[in-house]
């Protein structure tokens, strides 16, 4: 699944190897319950993913964001659970702002996805929790015993908002739904196509789930989870 550019500030990746780690105001994780393969799940590609993106800060009291009906307009779907859960996130930590931490996804992504079509297990190690690291780590690791290579690029982020977020126990989870059009191949040791298309992208539907322990003073938020819709 697969950058590295960010402002230090507020949110989402604090990654790429340690040089994104200090940009980024979180990092990611995927999910291992029994999903399907990485390579399913980065349908098109062998791919990537990484939200770390910072804003300026953003710190509302939980009083002044109850009246504010608009907060979390173009994040969430106005009274779904999305909606209600980034109220319960905003109320635990303060600095909390639900559009830096939406762009700092869509950053994420694109980086997780294209550091695992390359390889690259330092920029993965520090986006992803260590459950899903090792998934995807295991992956790479039978793809590289092929001798196979993988290609991704994320073309566009047509769409990233908040299906479902919550605190339980310390814990902030916040699902992200994505719709992408990704340029991915898969090559053998030949160098020959055996999956995915060079001239054309892919669209693809994930549902990634990005978590962290709001009363840590680490900020980085790590990829829990990932599910590929369509």
């Amino acid at each position: 699944m697969s950058g590295s550019d960010f402002d230090p500030s507020i949110l989402v990746f604090a990654a790429l190897a340690a040089f994104v780690v200090w940009k980024l105001w979180s990092v990611l994780g995927v999910r291992v319950d029994r999903e399907p393969p990485a390579s399913d799940r980065l349908r098109g590609s062998a791919r990537r993913i990484g939200p770390a993106a910072q804003g300026s800060a953003f710190s509302p009291s939980p009083a002044s964001a109850a009246l504010d009906a608009d907060r979390w307009k173009g994040v969430a779907e106005s009274g779904s659970d999305g909606w209600r859960g980034l109220d319960q996130i905003a109320a635990a930590d303060r600095s909390f702002s639900g559009p830096a931490f939406v762009e700092g996804a869509k950053k994420a992504y694109a980086m997780i996805v294209e550091a695992f079509a390359k390889g690259d297990r330092e920029t993965l190690r520090n986006l992803l929790s260590p459950e899903v690291f090792d998934s995807f780590a295991a992956e790479i690791v039978a793809r590289e015993r092929r001798g196979e290579t993988a290609e991704a690029h994320v073309v566009s982020i047509e769409a990233a908002t908040v299906e479902a977020a919550k605190v339980e126990l310390r814990k902030a989870q916040i699902t992200l739904r994505f719709v992408v059009e990704l340029q991915s191949v898969r090559r053998d040791s030949a160098g020959a196509v055996i999956e995915g298309d060079p001239a054309r992208p892919l669209q693809i539907v994930d549902l990634w789930t990005f978590a962290r322990d709001v009363a840590a003073r680490d900020p980085n938020w790590k990829l829990v989870s990932t599910e590929t819709v369509h």
